[in-house]
């Protein structure tokens, strides 16, 4: 096995899948010669050629509209959108027409469609390089949303995503692009969608977190241990649909639940996730659940620090939920 960072294995993903199926492209601003602005695609327009790696124009609507053309021809397309932040020229798009092709076509027509986007805070990218939309898109039917944490899973679940027929929003934490490194191995593998993953066993409080979010709940979870608090860590890797079974055992079993994201906290999805696990385990429930989030202002540039859910702003939630008393 090789020790890669999270960009390069999602790298690999993509190179093993263009050499696997000659109906896998790559398109996108800059990701031809250029390989990308953070190198996801590097090398892959001289393996492959233009025809396959297709430098676009500036425009995410037209970016996303020729990739749908492309899915309903035959072809595996997977888009980039340069920084999640500039997907909403593409949102119609994606929602009304990418989400909706197979229901209106009463499944004749699948549009498995794979859009990859740098996503979420942590690299100093101020408001324009720095939102998490994940929930924009979890709330529209007919779409899949992941979020990788580990250079393992950021490439199994990306060659997991190009195998199915539906369309994939697949966001990549880049604060984890270079600081997450592990080992990955080499050829091909999958990671299922559709299940999350427990990074650490628990037993007082579970802490769920997904993206760059992981290892600062991690290093909560290792801190609250010095207090004597046992935390359990979840790691949703495919947002929707959601792993309901793995989170409904979890929250049974330790009966307190923090859940950490770093977009706004106002209708983000851990508002959904403490819905789903309030109407299946409320009588399990020692305490209501806990949101640690990004505030609800525009993502800034000098308060970065401040506004992400770090670390000990995760401790601190994990405390308040294990002392509660009714």
């Amino acid at each position: 096995m090789a020790t890669l960072t999270l960009v390069q294995a999602i790298h690999d993903a993509l190179r093993t899948a263009m050499r696997a199926d000659a109906r896998v492209v790559v398109l996108g601003e800059d990701v031809g010669r250029l390989g990308g602005v953070f190198r996801a695609t590097l090398g892959l327009h001289e393996e492959f050629g233009p025809e396959r790696v297709i430098d676009t124009p500036l425009a995410e609507g037209g970016i996303v509209g020729a990739a749908i053309g492309m899915a309903l021809y035959g072809l595996r397309p997977v888009p980039e959108i340069q920084f999640a932040d500039f997907i909403y020229p593409a949102f119609d798009q994606i929602v009304n027409e990418l989400a909706k092709l197979r229901y209106r076509s009463g499944g004749e027509y699948p549009c498995p469609v794979v859009i990859r986007a740098p996503y979420g805070g942590g690299v100093k990218g101020g408001h324009y390089h720095s939102q998490s939309p994940e929930a924009l898109f979890i709330h529209t039917a007919g779409l899949k949303v992941v979020v990788p944490s580990t250079p393992y899973d950021a490439k199994g679940l990306l060659l997991s995503a190009l195998r199915q027929e539906d369309p994939v929003l697949f966001l990549e934490p880049k604060r984890l692009y270079r600081a997450a490194k592990g080992e990955v191995p080499e050829g091909d593998y999958t990671v299922p969608l559709e299940s999350a993953a427990v990074r650490r066993e628990g037993t007082d409080v579970t802490v769920v977190a997904w993206g760059a979010m992981v290892p600062e709940a991690l290093e909560a979870a290792e801190s609250a241990a010095h207090a004597g608090i046992s935390c359990e860590v979840v790691d949703l890797r495919t947002l929707w649909p959601v792993d309901i079974t793995t989170l409904e055992a979890s929250a049974r079993k330790t009966g307190r639940v923090v859940v950490v994201h770093e977009a706004a906290r106002t209708c983000g999805f851990g508002a959904e996730v403490a819905a789903l696990l309030q109407e299946r385990c409320f009588v399990h429930l020692a305490a209501p659940v806990k949101r640690v989030t990004g505030w609800d202002t525009p993502f800034p540039y000098a308060l970065e620090q401040q506004y992400l859910p770090l670390a000990p702003r995760i401790l601190a939630g994990v405390d308040e939920t294990f002392r509660f008393v009714a």
